[in-house]
């Protein structure tokens, strides 16, 4: 009964995942990327909170010691406030059929700080993983021109590919973290919410949302930011085979190409499918055959 219930909570999970890359772009039609972040970012942090005072776990938010508090404001920088200022400026600039599987490039990286952070050893099977999933970088990067001299947008290929060094960065240093985790998401939110907010201010950037604009951020808060990590959670919790309910994550940038074209009426590259395929492909060998590296 709890695999049911976890396969049917992990799916959900990845069918929101799945729908967010075109929320980004109804979000960026009316909103900067800066607005965009701020309003995703207050709304997430009052729903988690709101979990968090069903769950009745707000009284742990007062338990920490200083160097706690400080290490959560550290996370809060990289995730929400860093990796969505760098991956939504890379929405702003390119279509999300190549913004998208860009930022998917996240377990390579994982794989590649490990070593400095973990200290983990690269075997074999893993550098041919990473091999395989750059070259999909390289095909998305050509947008069906198959010409390195007609690259376009290369700052904002480098920033979509460049925001999963931040995950990565950020998922690292999380699994030092033995706290609740949903206790600690609030405050890396809680945190994320201090520094998006001097931002919007500093660069004059604050503005009273459209309806469009608000229900834009308001789903991107539910289902990127928010409600969906916690059915992700409880999915993993759940189930028997966590490892079998991870590997359905291949599935979400594949069905996103799908609400890109039925929804933002792109046409999707051939170059983008070949790549997409390689990013995914190259993380599949690594982490099938890679027993070793487990995060």
């Amino acid at each position: 009964m709890n695999n049911k219930k976890s396969f049917i909570l992990g799916i959900s999970a990845i069918l929101f995942w799945s729908t967010v890359a075109t929320a980004f772009k109804f979000a960026l039609n009316n909103l900067n990327y800066i607005q965009t972040i701020f309003y995703s970012v207050l709304f997430s942090t009052l729903i988690i909170f709101v979990y968090l005072v069903i769950e009745k776990k707000q009284s742990q938010l007062f338990q920490f010691t200083l160097k706690q508090y400080f290490f959560s404001a550290f996370l809060g920088f990289l995730n929400p406030f860093l990796y969505y200022l760098i991956l939504l400026k890379a929405y702003s600039l390119l279509p999300a059929q190549l913004a998208q599987p860009l930022n998917y490039t996240w377990p390579i990286m994982l794989v590649l700080l490990s070593v400095p952070l973990l200290k983990k050893k690269l075997k074999k099977i893993d550098l041919i993983g990473i091999m395989v999933s750059f070259s999909g970088v390289i095909f998305i990067s050509l947008k069906d021109n198959f010409s390195f001299n007609n690259i376009e947008e290369p700052f904002g290929i480098m920033l979509a590919t460049g925001s999963s060094i931040i995950w990565a960065l950020f998922w690292i240093y999380n699994l030092k973290d033995d706290r609740d985790v949903v206790v600690k998401l609030f405050l890396n939110f809680l945190f994320g919410l201090i520094f998006i907010t001097i931002t919007i201010f500093v660069t004059d950037n604050f503005i009273i949302p459209t309806k469009e604009g608000l229900n834009s951020t308001l789903y991107i808060s539910f289902f990127e930011m928010g409600i969906t990590f916690i059915l992700w959670l409880t999915a993993l919790k759940l189930s028997t085979s966590q490892e079998k309910l991870s590997n359905l994550v291949y599935i979400s940038p594949f069905l996103s190409l799908i609400f890109i074209t039925i929804f933002l009426h792109e046409n999707i590259y051939s170059t983008t499918y070949i790549g997409l395929s390689l990013i995914v492909l190259g993380i599949f060998v690594q982490n099938i055959f890679s027993k070793k590296n487990q995060f």
